[in-house]
């Protein structure tokens, strides 16, 4: 397990950043990204971007997105109790009696989801799920004109939490989807420079992921710009060996077993295929996922961008996604950073990726 990248995860875990409002996060990953590119820089939509010395082909862009989910307020009653909205997808119920930070102007606001207690509801009431409109977040404010001082609507907030370390390999924090990811093309870049790739990688820390089903978010933009030949795609999908998991319906996939290879439509055949081969060469073990239609990732955006971009994603296998402690097993992100960089250092300057 490379220490560089235990560091890297470790620095951009706790670094806030809802879709959209990603800037603090964004700085951590280039202040990172600027210990080794040739060049780092950032775009107007809050993608971050560093590459390599390399003006070879193919120009392969790496992505994994820096966004997390989080909380936007959205109504502050006049007792000073805040009311939010979600900022990508939530189950409400694992908000209940969390701690927040709402990321306000002058600095962050602490507070805490409440909830009526289980003492003073009706057994209607307890056997409902929770929804988000019937939560609301509690900063002490002795009345709205005092809690309107300290927050404002359309402020974000995240969970407050640290990254915990679970044993020696497994990792658990709110951010995992998709800092994990975030981390592995920066340390993939890292590899492939050591390798000797000659090509044009640039990894790309993408903006709004969790929030992008229709508009593409950052991926969309900066695929664009760079005009790629290949794509790879890094995110986290769901492990499955955990209890009441119906592996007929999701899928066999464990934590600690490698990272996830996706067949599919999006998915380009001949990328797929070379990174199989980089995996068998360097003896890297790998897992494999259906994605029939879309991918739920990036790559939906990419796929289709200008005239179209040779695309592959690699999964990194996740416990309770979207919730405020995510599990990821180190040993997963080392696998897929020494797989990306492999496939980079092998690529042929000549290939196309036209089946």
């Amino acid at each position: 397990m490379s220490s560089t990248l235990r560091k890297t995860l470790h620095r951009l875990l706790d670094a806030p950043g809802p879709s959209g409002f990603e800037s603090a996060a964004a700085a951590v990953w280039r202040e990172i990204a600027g210990e080794f590119a040739a060049d780092v820089w950032s775009d107007v939509h809050g993608n971050s971007y560093a590459s390599l010395a390399g003006e070879g082909k193919p120009t392969v862009m790496l992505a994994g997105h820096v966004d997390e989910i989080g909380l936007m307020v959205h109504y502050i009653d006049d007792d000073g109790y805040l009311f939010v909205r979600a900022v990508g997808g939530w189950d409400p119920s694992v908000l209940v009696g969390q701690r927040i930070e709402v990321l306000g102007d002058d600095g962050s606001v602490p507070g805490v989801v409440g909830r009526k207690a289980i003492h003073l509801m009706n057994q209607e009431d307890r056997d409902k799920a929770v929804k988000l409109k019937e939560l609301w977040v509690d900063i002490g404010a002795k009345d709205g004109d005092a809690a309107r001082d300290r927050v404002s609507v359309g402020d974000v907030a995240v969970i407050r939490s640290e990254t915990l370390d679970l044993g020696e390999h497994v990792v658990a924090a709110r951010s995992i989807d998709d800092r994990a990811g975030a981390a592995v093309v920066l340390e993939a870049l890292r590899r492939a420079k050591e390798k000797g790739a000659t090509l044009r990688g640039v990894a790309v820390a993408t903006a709004q992921e969790e929030i992008s089903l229709r508009s593409g978010g950052g991926a969309r933009t900066s695929s664009y710009g760079l005009e790629p030949d290949a794509a790879i795609v890094i995110d986290v999908t769901h492990a499955t060996d955990h209890p009441h998991m119906d592996k007929k319906e999701h899928g066999d996939v464990k934590l600690g077993a490698g990272p996830v290879l996706s067949r599919g439509a999006v998915i380009n055949h001949r990328l797929l295929a070379a990174m199989a081969a980089a995996a068998e060469r360097a003896d890297l073990h790998i897992q494999w996922q259906a994605a029939p239609s879309s991918t739920g990732t990036d790559a939906d955006s990419i796929f289709t961008s200008r005239s179209g971009v040779a695309t592959a994603v690699v999964s990194l296998p996740n416990r309770y996604m979207h919730s405020p402690n995510q599990l990821v097993d180190l040993r997963d992100l080392d696998v897929a950073a020494e797989l990306i960089a492999e496939t980079l250092a092998g690529l042929d300057p000549d290939e196309t990726f036209v089946s």
